[in-house]
């Protein structure tokens, strides 16, 4: 089992060769960080300044780690995916929105992603981010406690019932739904008004998922707490389990602020508090369903071996992987011609509105220079093999 993430043709079964240099190309320039800072502030330039390069970012980077303009677009993507086991999980990346109707919009993308997944084996959740519903301010105040005027009370009565017709929808249309999560001085809101959902939607199974970001070291005592809860008021629990992604932004913050860090003091601390995370939920599963969001082999492989340890079956529906879409296909790939229920976040937007998000992965991976050097061994050892194939085959056919 050890080695199985290392069987590049699975991984790059759906690649061409020219889509297999074009991801050795971007991964190769986001190893340079100074690359990626100059080519960030260019494409800010030329967007802000309107600038005919969409075509360009949608050649390369955009077609990379997106599925499309819309939910139609990706349709090739799913399917082609699917072919391999690989389901989708549609992500409207479109962030940074402060006005009422922009909110409005955002939610009925999302029941429409709902629909849309209903009618769609291969695309068995919906997703969105907290902020998409409603101001980060706003959020952060609630879960601060702030006394409210009355002109933000309506304006949060407005975000929860975002929350809830949504949640509804995947209730009624029998889709599970990813809420992701986002800082943490905002989070406490989220997380309440997401355990309420799950208390209202997850009487008989999971529906509601929430997402704890694990390189915060109280998120671990957030779950148990949470359980204790949920048997208490009898409801399952839904969760995604990540990492994080706003490691930076938070160590700044503590300390412009001056308060103690919620970031874990080390990655090895983070791994542990992952994987303790995990093994709690697989310990729990009869009451629990887990989205293991990681691109890092030994979660996932602990995640594996827990699941064999406990006699699952490796398609069990309580238990599921996903990593994003133009990364570690390594792993989505082969988990999936395992048998394991694998699923890839595919992100979706008009080009200029999805570049903030395009621009936060190219910076996470800046930062995570293992996993790209990963990316690129990977790829490339494929490359090689195909010149290999290629050459035999030129010599046979003399």
């Amino acid at each position: 089992m050890e080695n199985l993430f290392d069987n590049t043709q699975i991984a790059f079964s759906l690649k061409s060769d020219t889509e297999l240099d074009r991801a050795y190309f971007l991964f190769k320039m986001i190893t340079n960080e100074p690359l990626v800072r100059i080519g960030i502030a260019v494409t800010n330039f030329t967007l802000k300044s309107n600038l005919p390069v969409e075509g360009l970012i949608r050649a390369t980077v955009f077609d990379h780690f997106c599925g499309g303009v819309c939910e139609e677009d990706c349709i090739p993507v799913v399917d082609k995916m699917f072919t391999k086991g690989v389901f989708s999980v549609l992500d409207y990346s479109v962030e940074g929105k402060e006005q009422e109707e922009q909110f409005d919009a955002v939610m009925e993308k999302t029941l429409n992603l709902i629909f849309f997944a209903k009618e769609k084996k291969a695309i068995p959740f919906a997703v969105f981010k907290p902020t998409g519903f409603g101001r980060l301010q706003l959020y952060q105040d609630v879960s601060e406690g702030k006394k409210l005027s009355d002109a933000e009370t309506k304006e949060w009565d407005r975000v929860v019932a975002r929350f809830d017709k949504v949640c509804k929808a995947s209730y009624d249309n029998k889709v599970a739904l990813l809420i992701d999560a986002e800082e943490s001085w905002m989070q406490r809101a989220v997380d309440d008004l997401v355990a309420e959902m799950m208390r209202k939607y997850n009487k008989l199974k999971p529906i509601v998922f929430n997402t704890l970001q694990m390189y915060r070291w109280d998120r671990l005592d957030y779950l148990k707490k949470l359980h204790k809860q949920a048997k208490k008021e009898q409801f399952y629990i839904g969760i995604k389990l990540v990492r994080g992604a706003y490691m930076e932004k938070e160590v700044e913050r503590a300390e412009e602020k001056g308060y103690s860090s919620p970031i874990c003091s080390s990655k090895e601390a983070t791994d542990e508090n992952y994987n303790s995370a995990t093994r709690y939920m697989v310990d729990n599963i009869d009451s629990m369903a887990v989205f293991a969001g990681t691109h890092n082999e030994s979660s996932t492989y602990f995640l594996m071996n827990l699941m064999q340890e406990k006699g699952i079956k490796n398609n069990d529906s309580r238990i599921w992987f996903g990593q994003l879409f133009g990364m570690s296909d390594n792993i989505s790939f082969n988990l999936a011609a395992n048998g394991y229920n694998t699923a890839k976040y595919l992100p979706f937007g008009p080009v200029k509105d999805v570049m903030p998000y395009l621009i936060r992965r190219a910076e996470e991976n800046t930062s995570v220079a293992g996993q790209t050097s990963r990316e690129l061994k990977m790829i490339k050892a494929e490359r090689n093999k195909r010149k290999v194939v290629f050459i035999g085959t030129v010599f046979r056919n003399d």
